[in-house]
């Protein structure tokens, strides 16, 4: 008798729990809908990240350069520092209005902006 008390109400807990939960949307944590979208949004976030180092890399050859106390040798260390981290902002701009144009003209599923 208790096995069929536990059949009756496992059957009634599995189809009444659809009419009783309703659905949930959830958002789009990736903001993507497509895989070109998906990967331009990755590559982005990669050329931010190291749009940030080299930011970082610019501050340090200044601060390197500021602290040298009139050492030769580190002020030259602080301005290679300072030209390479330029060099590198500009390779990372570059790159990006690169890959955005390939993105929005030769992908078809990518959304351009």
């Amino acid at each position: 008798m208790k096995k069929n008390i536990n059949k009756i109400l496992t059957a009634t807990f599995l189809f009444l729990t659809p009419l009783i939960v309703k659905a949930v949307e959830l958002p789009n944590p990736l903001q993507a809908n497509s895989v070109p979208d998906l990967a331009r949004n990755v590559i982005q976030g990669l050329l931010g990240v190291s749009g940030a180092i080299a930011l970082f890399y610019l501050v340090w050859g200044g601060i390197t350069w500021m602290t040298s106390q009139g050492n030769s040798e580190r002020i030259k260390k602080g301005k290679d520092t300072i030209v390479w981290a330029i060099f590198g902002l500009a390779a990372i701009f570059f790159s990006y209005v690169i890959l955005d144009f390939l993105f929005c003209s030769l992908v078809s599923g990518a959304s351009c902006s």
